[in-house]
């Protein structure tokens, strides 16, 4: 049995961009956290409900991700996320992209920043980190997998079906919303088993993009 930590940002990421690895390991011990939307009792009934379908533990903070949010602060986040978690070792962790996913989104890129500091700092021990791999072109098209991308799964069709339902049924967004179409028939990763080479990556983005 694997003990895997999901850290994501908001009550759905989890399925959007790991849907179909969870379901498809249904062996593997999960501990999901999504750091906003705790006050929102709506959204935050659909996660607990999401997590009963994955047969996982989990649980949420209250960041502000609103229209007027104020840029995240990286240690109020990471003070979160060790707040959360209820062990800090595990055989995986999973989590956003510094790139964010949807281009140039915030909140995935301070709770990947987050989550590769304090794996380097010591704080989350993990044998494999994987970051999400999907981009969106610069918004010029939905999400899609990166090719090169160290991990890529293709799902199957009921797979995907299933991943799509809970997308669709348990969070609620409708047929023709963008998460429903950003919901992707494949779900790859970036893969690091070293802390420094994961920090690495980051400084590399953030210079680039600075």
């Amino acid at each position: 049995m694997k003990h895997v930590a999901i850290i994501v940002a908001h009550p759905y990421d989890e399925t959007l961009w790991a849907g179909g690895t969870i379901i498809s390991n249904p062996h593997w011990n999960y501990f999901i956290v999504c750091l906003c939307r705790a006050d929102d009792k709506d959204r935050s009934q659909r996660f607990y409900d999401a997590l009963n379908i994955f047969r996982a533990e989990g649980a949420m903070g209250n960041l502000d991700d609103g229209p007027e949010q104020k840029h995240p602060d990286k240690k109020v986040v990471e003070d979160l996320i060790m707040q959360l978690l209820p062990a800090k070792q595990y055989d995986l962790v999973i989590t956003h992209s510094p790139a964010g996913e949807h281009s140039r989104h915030r909140w995935h890129e301070v709770i990947s920043t987050a989550v590769i500091k304090l794996w380097q700092a010591g704080k989350i021990k993990t044998k494999k980190l994987w970051a999400f791999a999907h981009e969106d072109g610069n918004k010029d098209y939905f999400p899609q997998p990166q090719k090169k991308a160290t991990i890529y799964k293709a799902l199957t069709k009921p797979l995907w079906q299933k991943k799509h339902n809970i997308i669709i049924d348990t969070y609620g967004f409708s047929q023709n919303s963008r998460e429903s179409q950003a919901t992707s028939k494949n779900e790859t990763f970036w893969q690091f088993t070293d802390a420094t080479r994961a920090t690495e990556w980051l400084n590399k983005f953030i210079s680039h993009n600075q």
